[in-house]
């Protein structure tokens, strides 16, 4: 609205400004006379109009002219008589408003250009000003939606190490009195989606203080200063709200180790960085009660004076829950969503090994959303098994086009997956399916027996043979490869590598060949070193392609072995497009 009353406003003078220069410029093109000449030059004159005292007329060379008098009927008539014609024009009555927009509203345009000019300088500085302010978000410990540890679940050690926070938020004096330096520094370590920032949350409505929320990401900007300036005032934001808790989300982007990356470091994060340890310092040296969380998942990037003592010394490491902590966490999300009762909340954890406590959150209000599209009065057990499918394997492609041909590659591939998998494990098998999911033409689930910390290398040679089973089938039956096992080859080969390079499985020994590379700047140069070899390099490779091929050798021996066996299963699988585990099992083990 009030841009539309200023371009009415601008429209308006702009209209008086135009019949103000044409006034001028017609002013300027009427020749004016005495009345004294008037009547001297009467012979000359064509034409006059009278209006009230004024008289404008021109002459008969087609001079105009004007000139005020008194007008009297003598006057008149004698112009009458030297042929001249007569107007008169009645005078109008004068309109108090029209004089009073007349002298007043090119005046008052005028001073509200300048006041908007004004006010627009004005919000540029305030702009200005805040463009240096943190972006941070404060919240306050709300009864209507409050998070405390019992939503926080599988994270039953991790919230006994942040009790003493908790203890020191409420009562700052009692750690003051044993002359304990209170914890001023923590620093959450973890996967994404364990739990980081919904334990910060926690923390901050348990011990009933503000939260202020910043990501590392929204100090750094373009213009060196600005992030320090944030900073400074993050924390005199805190300082006011004290006793109160500040949260750092992602801060490896602020908090990398400095002097790093091509030109020798970044200014701006360098000086964001060092405004942020002051201001730790500055916390323990004032005694303040403030609590300053950071969350990363790289903790290998940070400044090492970032986790000095005094700063960010207590690091508190977040693991993926393990089955008790995925039951727990289950037990959490079905209590907010319409669930079934009957659900066997057990097999479902055991199902989804791997999951974050944000991974279990997410397949859960997917499995809501089925129900509600398919109108069903809660979420079941099947819908929560349909939705771990979709998170894992992607959304069924019912409707892509495969030949008959592609789909019994499709279907021989799967099956000597599932074949080896059955034979030897690792992992069972739970269903086989070649209906298109996501990129995957056809998908293998396989599911541990147990949550496994501590794998061996018999564990990954079988891992790495069924995942070559698919090419190995193929090769068998076809005479022939395809693309189809590109995905199984790159996870193969990664786990081949890492047990050379990184885990020592390999005939070089105990030794880690991770590498290691490192920028050299030459003057204007970059030199990249290595710290391995090119002959160790040659022999780690080849260690990686003995695994490689003893596997596959290894999946090509078993499938040729149960040849017949594969061959029903692949034309199970080509009619019905999915098999259970208990169906693979009634072919496999079954035939003699």
């Amino acid at each position: 609205m009030k841009y539309l009353v200023l371009w009415i406003l601008i429209f308006a003078g702009a209209i008086l400004l135009y019949r103000a220069i044409v006034d001028i410029q017609e002013s300027q093109k009427v020749e004016f006379i005495s009345f004294t000449d008037l009547i001297k030059d009467i012979e000359n004159i064509k034409e006059i109009r009278v209006k009230g005292n004024r008289i404008d007329g021109e002459f008969k060379d087609g001079r105009a002219f004007k000139t005020y008098g008194p007008v009297e009927w003598e006057l008149l008539k004698t112009f009458s008589e030297k042929n001249v014609k007569v107007t008169i024009i009645p005078e109008e009555k004068t309109s108090w408003v029209r004089d009073l927009l007349i002298a007043w509203v090119p005046t008052l345009l005028i001073i509200f250009l300048l006041f908007s000019f004004i006010r627009g300088i004005e919000r540029g500085n305030s702009r200005a000003i805040s463009f240096t302010r943190s972006k941070a978000k404060i919240f306050v410990p709300r009864k209507d939606n409050k998070v405390t540890f019992d939503d926080v679940a599988g994270l039953d050690e991790v919230k006994e190490e942040v009790k003493d926070i908790i203890d020191y938020l409420k009562n700052p004096d009692k750690f003051k009195e044993f002359g304990i330096r209170p914890p001023k520094g923590v620093i959450f370590i973890g996967p994404p989606g364990s739990g980081k920032t919904l334990l910060a949350k926690a923390i901050a409505n348990e011990a009933g203080v503000p939260f202020f929320y910043e990501v590392g990401s929204s100090f750094i900007e373009l213009f060196v200063g600005v992030g320090s300036s944030r900073v400074r005032d993050l924390f005199e934001r805190a300082r006011k709200s004290a006793p109160c808790i500040i949260f750092i989300d992602e801060i490896d982007a602020v908090g990398r180790g400095r002097g790093t990356g091509i030109g020798g470091g970044h200014d701006e994060r360098e000086q964001t960085l060092n405004q942020l340890l002051v201001e730790l310092d500055g916390i323990e040296s004032r005694g303040e009660p403030i609590v300053v969380i950071a969350a990363t998942n790289r903790p290998d990037i940070l400044d090492p004076a970032l986790l000095r003592p005094g700063r960010f010394d207590r690091k508190i490491y977040f693991s993926l829950p393990d089955l008790k902590g995925r039951i727990e966490i289950l037990k959490v999300h079905l209590k907010r969503v319409k669930s079934d009762p009957k659900i066997d909340i057990e097999k479902i954890a055991r199902s989804i090994p791997g999951f974050s406590g944000a991974d279990i959150e997410s397949m859960i209000n997917e499995a809501a959303i089925m129900a509600i599209r398919e109108r069903k009065p809660f979420v079941d057990e099947e819908l929560l098994m349909r939705a771990r499918d979709k998170m894992i394997m992607g959304v069924e492609r019912k409707t892509f086009f495969l030949t008959d041909e592609q789909k019994k590659k499709i279907a021989y591939h799967e099956a000597g997956h599932a074949l080896i998998a059955k034979i030897q494990g690792p992992d069972k098998v739970e269903r086989v399916s070649i209906i298109p999911r996501g990129k995957a033409l056809g998908v293998t689930v396989q599911i541990p027996d147990e949550d496994m910390y501590v794998i061996d290398r018999d564990y990954l040679y079988k891992k790495i043979t069924v995942l070559l089973g698919g090419r190995a089938a193929e090769e068998i039956v076809f005479e022939t490869i395809s693309t189809g096992a590109a995905d199984d080859i790159e996870k193969s080969t990664d786990i081949a590598r890492k047990m050379v390079y990184e885990w020592g499985m390999s005939s070089l020994g105990p030794i880690a060949f991770k590498s290691k590379e490192e920028y050299i700047f030459l003057g204007r140069e970059i030199a990249r070193h290595e710290d391995i070899s090119e002959e160790t390099a040659r022999k780690l490779d080849q260690e990686v392609m003995n695994i490689i091929s003893q596997c596959y050798a290894r999946a090509k021996s078993i499938i040729t072995e149960n040849i017949d066996k594969l061959h029903k299963l692949a034309t199970m699988l080509f009619e019905k497009e999915t098999l259970t585990s208990h169906e693979i099992d009634s072919i496999i083990f079954s035939s003699s």
